[in-house]
């Protein structure tokens, strides 16, 4: 199996998928890796809940405990909040269907 076909992978390509910064990371995700450097240098333009949301991928990915509990709670706004609880679920390999958030 290749690491793109990882539940890991697919969980942090649907945290930088987030609507509200896939267009400055998508670039970076490529053939199963992601470049990190090119990503994390994209995040000076980014508010703090999108890079509260960069990290929570970066964390997923290299397991370094670099986001606490109280940023993911406090920091992402209601959609990425629950893109992330979407990623952890796809992370334990579960299938998740995206379904509109009521605003």
């Amino acid at each position: 199996m290749s690491i793109s076909e990882t539940a890991e992978f697919g969980a942090v390509r649907h945290l930088l998928a987030s609507p509200s910064i896939a267009a400055r990371t998508e670039p970076f995700i490529c053939d199963g890796d992601i470049d990190w450097g090119a990503v994390f240098a994209q995040t000076g333009t980014m508010s703090n809940g999108e890079q509260v949301l960069v990290r929570a991928a970066h964390d997923l990915w290299e397991a370094q405990g670099e986001v606490g509990i109280w940023e993911i709670t406090q920091g992402l706004d209601a959609t990425n909040f629950r893109r992330f609880v979407e990623a952890l679920a796809i992370s334990r390999g579960e299938t998740v269907d995206r379904e509109p958030v009521a605003a």
